[in-house]
């Protein structure tokens, strides 16, 4: 995997094979349990022992060195200052297109983060509780855009990055129901000084348009400490997203409250016509436009094969 610009010499990144990372395990311990893996896998994700003890037990070691590298730095700069501060979480973003398994991914690191001594708070949020309702993204005729970054509430969301950043408790998302397809009217997500927060979403290493009169213009990433962002070429990401399309059909989409109800009686190749429809009006364009883009940003790629695993890993260089 080269990420570089055609004229580009230095590559930022370093890259490994699978085989290459696996050994970076060292003497990590597997702490997940066996029956643990269903309810980490998202639907036709591939999430097995040889994955986890392969790609995540090497990346939970390197994020251990730098979760503690921060907090050294973090307290030898209070010493400097001579400052009393409230407890910095460190935050973790994950990045990649529909259907990659960012779920999967951010799940499976949480479960192993928060096994490490001595057993550290760790919260995991979505962006889907910041996407705009639904009655607003129609009222704007931005509906077909949903999940594209002017479908987001951003000011909200960098507002809750700001307070889990300062410290504050009792930080509270909104919260969003993929059965209605919708936020959820009053209900909340409360998230309460966590030692790490993992943040999920397909735009969370979107930048913003730099400002001539040069004031700040925070954007989401800039909250990271860390970012992983899960990659796949077009073609698997395309049938892995018919392949789910196809099973919430036959699943989720029968129940009668479901935003997608009307599709739970079409067949196989109705239903495989809507998705690749779906795929190609929204999904491959916000692939296109706005998530491949920010890829270069990201401290980790993981780079999937068609079945779903990790192929290699470029880790940035420091």
């Amino acid at each position: 995997m080269d990420i570089r610009a055609p004229e580009q010499q230095y590559n930022p990144y370093r890259i490994y094979s699978r085989e290459e990372w696996a050994r970076l395990r060292d003497d990590t311990p597997m702490t997940l349990e066996p029956g643990e893996f269903d309810r980490l896998r998202s639907l036709h994700d591939r999430l097995d022992l040889k994955e986890v003890e392969d790609i995540y037990l090497p990346l939970s070691r390197l994020l251990s060195i730098y979760v503690d590298a921060m907090q050294r730095l973090y307290y030898a700069e209070r010493q400097f200052l001579n400052i009393r501060d409230r407890k910095v979480p460190y935050i973790i973003g994950v990045a990649g297109s529909v259907a990659v398994g960012k779920s999967t991914t951010a799940r499976v690191l949480q479960a192993l983060l928060a096994r490490w001594s001595p057993r550290p708070k760790v919260e995991l949020i979505t962006t889907d509780g910041f996407l705009y309702p639904n009655a607003v993204l129609d009222r704007q005729g931005i509906m077909q855009k949903k999940g594209f970054p002017e479908s987001y509430d951003l000011p909200l969301l960098l507002s809750f990055l700001s307070d889990i950043k300062s410290g504050r408790r009792h930080v509270r998302a909104p919260v969003y129901s993929h059965l209605t397809y919708d936020i959820v009217p009053n209900q909340w997500a409360e998230i309460d000084q966590p030692d790490i927060l993992i943040v999920e979403g397909v735009n969370v290493l979107q930048t913003g348009k730099l400002p001539r009169d040069g004031k700040a213009v925070p954007v989401v990433s800039d909250f990271f400490d860390f970012s992983v962002y899960i990659d796949a070429d077009e073609a698997p990401l395309r049938q892995w997203y018919i392949k789910r399309f196809l099973a919430l059909r036959d699943t989720a989409f029968t129940n009668p409250k479901s935003y997608f109800n009307r599709y739970a009686l079409l067949s196989d190749e109705e239903a495989t016509a809507t998705a690749i429809a779906i795929w190609e009006r929204t999904n491959l364009a916000n692939l296109e436009d706005n998530i491949l883009p920010t890829r270069p940003r990201a401290t980790l790629i993981l780079k999937k094969g068609a079945d779903h695993t990790v192929e290699n890993v470029a880790l940035r260089r420091l």
